[in-house]
């Protein structure tokens, strides 16, 4: 028996290399549309359509520290996180990332030194999707909240990310399909500076859309003859054939239209997580500014956002969880997870796939390894190989 005990060890380290291997993977499950008529979800039309599909990894609270975070942070967390983006990037082979906001964890409060060792992090951490196209949306972590909001801080971050004028909107178009990020940031917080210039994009990005769609139609030949008034213009684009909407906070819902359609896909956390983020800071470690969950952009501009640019499908997060929300004109909106064990037990993230030039739209919730479960998983190996150095050097002389 005792020339076994070396070859012990040997099998848990390859169990524990294939055990990282496999978590690192994430399991993705396709979210039905109930509100189409057709299955969005058909996933064999993608081999008929290849030319026309887009791919789309969709993140959101990465909450990185830069040269602040701990030993546990960097060591366990994020480099799970990395392995988890390079993973991801070799089986679903996207297209494009898209990171909804709150990259940094306390970005309000650093100094542009330490902004840039957080930059640094956030690069590293993606790995090979730093050659893909990849847009960042500004989140409340990142810029502040209403009291501390300044339009000379947004622009300096802006700055550090593709794509992003100077009050942190966006717009771009890849693969015919357009995209328009907002600063949800100033959205919320009423009358502001940025306030205005996020309702100036808004107002460009109406006529950017008024204009396509007059194109479109005088090229198959059936355009008619519309009004010079501004009011009657914005109404030719119809409802859900505008670009596709990039938010940090979820737009506001109706009481009467429904919460969350999240089905048996998303996996429950073993804790409450429509919680103040207080309440997280003490389970799970979180060291960044509080402030509550329950953030919705108000009715008003939500209603003003709806008019304007008549989204086709929206995505947004702050919430840490996954959502599937349809609101009342049939627009449906996606809510991105936390995508960090420093927010939830089970993070996760959103792969979309656009077809036919946006038309067509699949979602899928990829989810991950439960920190918990790992941990778990770890502590046993751990015990076992201990308990195995201790029977190795036992003696074997003892007399009976």
């Amino acid at each position: 028996m005792v020339p076994l005990f070396p070859w012990k060890p040997l099998l848990l380290f390859l169990s524990l290399f294939f055990y990282e291997h496999w978590i690192s993977i994430p399991s993705c499950n396709i979210v039905p549309n109930s509100n189409l008529n057709r299955q969005e979800n058909d996933v064999v039309e993608e081999e008929h359509d290849n030319n026309e599909v887009l791919k789309v990894m969709l993140v959101a609270n990465l909450l990185l520290l830069g040269s602040d975070t701990s030993f546990f942070n960097l060591y366990f967390r994020d480099h799970y996180m990395s392995k988890v983006f390079k993973k991801s990037f070799y089986s679903l082979k996207p297209d494009m990332l898209l990171v909804m906001g709150d990259v940094s964890a306390r970005g309000s409060t650093l100094t542009r030194g330490k902004w840039v060792s957080v930059l640094h992090q956030f690069h590293g951490m993606l790995g090979p999707f730093i050659e893909l196209p990849f847009h960042v949306v500004l989140g409340d972590m990142d810029v502040g909240g209403c009291s501390g909001l300044d339009s000379n801080s947004v622009y300096w971050i802006a700055r550090s990310f593709p794509g992003l004028d100077s009050s942190g909107c966006g717009g771009f178009d890849i693969d015919n399909v357009s995209f328009v990020s907002l600063n949800a940031v100033a959205l919320l917080c009423g009358s502001n500076k940025l306030r205005f210039s996020v309702e100036k994009a808004v107002e460009m990005e109406r006529i950017d859309s008024w204009m396509d769609t007059e194109k479109e139609m005088d090229d198959y030949g059936e355009l008619t003859k519309i009004s010079d008034s501004f009011g009657r213009r914005k109404d030719s684009v119809s409802s859900g054939l505008g670009p596709v909407l990039l938010l940090h906070f979820p737009l506001h819902r109706a009481a009467d239209n429904g919460g969350c359609k999240e089905g048996n896909i998303v996996r429950k956390a073993p804790v409450p997580l429509r919680q103040n983020l207080n309440a997280l800071e003490s389970s799970r470690g979180f060291t960044g500014a509080p402030y509550e969950l329950s953030h919705t952009i108000p009715p008003n501009a939500t209603q003003y956002i709806f008019q304007a640019l008549k989204p086709r499908i929206i995505f947004s997060a702050h919430t840490h969880e996954f959502c599937d929300h349809t609101h009342s004109d049939g627009t449906r909106e996606i809510t991105v997870p936390a995508m960090t064990w420093k927010a939830r037990d089970d993070p996760g993230f959103v792969f979309a796939t656009f077809r036919s030039g946006g038309n067509t739209v699949s979602v899928s919730y990829c989810s991950l390894a439960r920190e918990s479960h790992v941990l778990i998983a770890y502590t046993s190996i751990l015990l076992l190989l201990l308990m195995l150095w201790l029977l190795a050097n036992k003696p074997y002389n003892m007399c009976l």
